[in-house]
């Protein structure tokens, strides 16, 4: 059987997640879609509008054959760490293809540009520290970087969000040398930091800036969403009462920030170069997670940088837990969060070939990796009544969703 893996947040699943999901299949010629799907907090730091099995029932609903969880300790970081934890995922789970959205559309200029970066590395590494040292934002040095050695024409720019993530995709399959041949289809309609939805295609952006501006289903999201995304938001806040944003969390946020230590800040993963001394100050006046943020950036933390550090905090993940992520080709399991009937034949013909454990819930004896999820799944589920909050945990430990 065919598989094609595509590397997702369904945050929430949208119609642009739609022809995505077509394109590939019908690109890799595949038989099956297999979806590598971040879990209770994202890349760009932020937290699920809803949770992982709601989206995931979504995503099912609408064509995707199976779901796998990102762990964690991927999920939250920098694009190098999230595509190769995705990649490895998927390549442990024996697809054939991974097919990526993004604004080239051209997988050949991916792969030239990987070979073209591999010559000038040290030019890069050189150009990079500059304007580092200058007090730029990673990604504003790494732009500036890329341009100067020819990475940022009309055929491949990566100073653009998905071009970006699809270069990392590409590095890591073709640096760890896994038997997935990477593909590409040309995003479509809205960007992906587009804020306004202006069509039936729209950035998951711009649905979610309207759903917490709107508190409801408005007639202009539901012509963005699959009825299945419709119909699991809806279920999600009947059983929730509220959907998720940072601004919900603040309170929690700001509690352990103020009994923390700086020392004990410091050990907090992405917390560097002193950060944690600005953290604690600012926190003393903050009264809203937007104008805490703001009184912390600068030019070399970014939001999204800043979002990072706070998902951190928040679930108490240090530097010597993310230091146990796996740097070896491989991943340590496979978790599996919903199938459909195709989904468990293609899993009942492959388990065979797949090497590490495949697992669907939280247990005893897990992985030191599952049990950060668990301190990320509780903290994600943290301000809801202890009722509610209880009853939705309950899915970790659940067989997978199956439709």
């Amino acid at each position: 059987m065919n598989a094609c893996g595509l590397i997702v947040e369904y945050n929430p699943f949208h119609n642009g997640h739609v022809y995505h999901l077509e394109e590939a299949k019908k690109t890799a010629a595949a038989d099956c879609a297999v979806a590598v799907m971040s879990g209770s907090f994202l890349q760009r730091g932020e937290p699920a509008i809803i949770d992982k099995f709601h989206r995931t029932k979504a995503a099912l609903n609408t064509g995707i054959d199976v779901v796998l969880e990102l762990p964690f300790v991927y999920a939250v970081q920098h694009s190098d760490i999230f595509a190769a934890g995705a990649v490895k995922t998927l390549s442990e789970f024996g697809v054939n293809s991974i097919c990526f959205g993004s604004e080239s559309g051209s997988i050949n200029s991916f792969i030239s540009s990987y070979h073209i970066f591999k010559e000038k590395t040290s030019t890069y590494n050189h150009i990079l520290k500059h304007y580092l040292d200058a007090g730029c934002s990673f990604p504003e040095a790494s732009t500036y970087a890329y341009k100067e050695i020819g990475l940022t024409d009309s055929n491949m720019d990566l100073s653009k969000p998905n071009n970006i993530l699809g270069y990392s995709y590409v590095k890591a399959i073709i640096e760890n040398k896994l038997p997935i041949t990477p593909l590409t289809i040309k995003r479509k309609a809205n960007a992906f930091h587009d804020e306004t939805i202006t069509g039936t295609i729209a950035s998951a952006t711009s649905i979610r800036k309207e759903l917490m501006k709107q508190h409801t289903l408005t007639s202009a999201i539901i012509d963005s969403l699959p009825t299945e995304t419709v119909n699991q938001l809806q279920q999600y806040k009947h059983t929730a009462s509220q959907w998720h944003d940072w601004e919900k969390y603040f309170t929690l946020l700001h509690y352990r920030v103020m009994t923390m230590s700086t020392e004990e800040l410091a050990s907090i993963h992405g917390v560097d170069e002193g950060i944690e001394y600005r953290i604690k100050a600012t926190a003393k006046t903050a009264s809203t997670f937007q104008d805490w943020v703001e009184a912390i950036k600068t030019k070399r933390y970014t939001w999204t940088r800043i979002q990072r550090m706070f998902v951190h905090i928040l679930t108490n993940t240090k530097k010597a837990d993310v230091e146990m992520v796996p740097r070896a080709l491989t991943v340590p399991y496979v978790r599996v969060i919903g199938l459909t009937k195709k989904g468990r034949e293609y899993l009942n013909k492959q388990k065979k070939q797949i090497n590490v454990p495949v697992i669907s819930r939280l247990g005893r004896n897990q992985h030191p990796i599952l049990s950060i999820e668990e301190k990320a799944s509780n903290a994600y589920y943290s301000i809801l009544p202890p009722q509610t909050k209880q009853k939705l945990f309950k899915q970790e430990l659940q067989a997978p969703i199956m439709l």
